[in-house]
């Protein structure tokens, strides 16, 4: 396989974004949306991290593979994400679970691309770069895809090192001196420490780069046999390796946001991980850098007017420390410390919040306190309220309270019924 330069060979890349999964461990915050669909950094979605990387790195053939509660996903892409240019074949498709194989919904990750071979068909691609949409990173695929074709690769799986405890979350990989993949295994309760770094292991990070005949024709034999799972980790890698060449990509040498020589990777699949993630970067220095013009991370842009401080007198001055504050947001004689406040966010006099993330058009009245809390989209908190000052109490309240002491708030739990799914992007 010969591509005449860089831009030609991602022009024959097609790029799947799997964007299926619930991730039951954010608890309320996926009852009602996808994970690649959560806000983050106050005027992002997640999986706008994933799709500018493509997009950013020249792949511009694009399917996200869809499937629990997907209607704000949909809509954040149709709305967000039309801007590539169809009249010279870019695009992203919002592909949702359409049992075309058959009459289940999708079984696996493999099983989620074999459903939709016939957009593989369609697009006639070379390589096939196969994604999640969940996670938080910046990435140029183009070096990995140039990497797997300059090796002869057959398929190549991006990696990064975890410890070692951590082995269990993820697939977990052993390598040759080439970087040739010679053991694979999904979630091993015991896993293979790296020689050279003996608490960790080389972990998967769910990024796959195919040649297609070789990925068709492991999906077709993947969807016959009836002991198969039907995923790439479990089932898919694994058969490969014996007969082809299937090859480790490091993440080190294709991550856009290094800190400290370490790339910059979060899965945000905890309430705990994704309050964390989005507190970073509050810091004066964050750890993910939002604020490079050289690798953007795009997403929908709404025309909100900016946001506005009001009140300048000793007991009611509308002021923001070490905080984000989107566009649309009123901050009216309160105080913001170290929070992130999304679009459209009302908050009212006297009111201080601490340690905490405010979602898409909040309204907080006078004298709310919050501390070390999220507060979910369209919430309205009466006159008084406070969460996070007393886990206990607010656990009686029926609000969810993590691990590290997190106060979750959703309408739902304040008793205020709405329409979620007719939510519009952004809200």
């Amino acid at each position: 396989m010969t591509f005449k330069s860089k831009t030609h060979l991602t022009g024959r890349t097609y790029a799947m974004v799997l964007a299926g999964g619930r991730g039951r461990r954010l608890h309320q915050l996926t009852d009602w949306r996808v994970k690649p669909a959560l806000p983050f950094a106050g005027h992002l979605s997640v999986i706008d991290f994933t799709l500018s990387n493509c997009v950013n790195s020249g792949v511009r053939h694009i399917a996200v593979l869809t499937q629990y509660k997907a209607q704000s996903l949909i809509r954040h892409i149709e709305h967000g994400w039309g801007f590539l240019a169809a009249s010279l074949g870019e695009y992203v498709d919002v592909v949702p679970a359409q049992q075309q194989h058959g009459e289940s919904w999708y079984s696996g990750t493999a099983n989620a691309v074999y459903q939709n071979m016939a957009f593989i068909d369609e697009a006639k691609p070379a390589l096939v770069l196969v994604l999640g949409g969940d996670h938080i990173y910046k990435m140029d695929y183009s070096i990995m895809l140039a990497e797997h074709v300059a090796r002869g690769a057959e398929m190549t799986i991006a990696c990064l090192e975890v410890p070692a405890a951590q082995a269990s979350e993820f697939g977990v990989m052993s390598v040759d001196a080439e970087q040739r993949i010679v053991a694979f295994e999904e979630k091993p309760l015991h896993a293979s420490a790296l020689p050279q770094h003996p608490s960790h292991v080389l972990a998967s990070m769910g990024i796959y780069v195919f040649d297609v005949d070789l990925l068709l024709a492991a999906l077709e034999r993947d969807a016959t046999d009836p002991t198969s799972h039907h995923d790439f980790g479990r089932d898919i890698i694994p058969s490969l390796l014996a007969r082809h060449r299937v090859f480790a990509h490091r993440f080190e040498d294709s991550c856009i946001n290094m800190v400290d020589a370490t790339p910059y990777w979060r899965d945000i699949g905890t309430v705990d991980a994704y309050w964390e993630a989005n507190m970073d970067l509050t810091s004066v220095v964050p750890e993910l850098n939002l604020y490079d013009d050289e690798w953007p991370i795009l997403s929908l842009q709404r025309q909100l007017t900016p946001a506005k401080f009001v009140f300048e007198e000793a007991d009611r001055s509308g002021v923001a420390y070490n905080s984000l504050v989107s566009s649309g947001c009123i901050v009216s004689g309160a105080k913001v410390r170290h929070s992130i406040l999304f679009s459209k966010v009302r908050v009212g006099e006297g009111s201080v919040i601490e340690d905490s993330l405010v979602l898409p058009a909040v309204t907080i009245g006078k004298g709310v306190t919050l501390r070390r809390a999220i507060v979910d989209n369209h919430c309205h908190l009466p006159d008084g309220f406070s969460a996070g000052l007393d886990v206990g109490h607010d656990r009686a309240r029926g609000f969810h309270v993590t691990e590290r002491g997190v106060t979750l708030v959703t309408p739902e739990m304040l008793g205020q019924r709405l329409h979620r799914q007719i939510e519009k992007p952004g809200t």
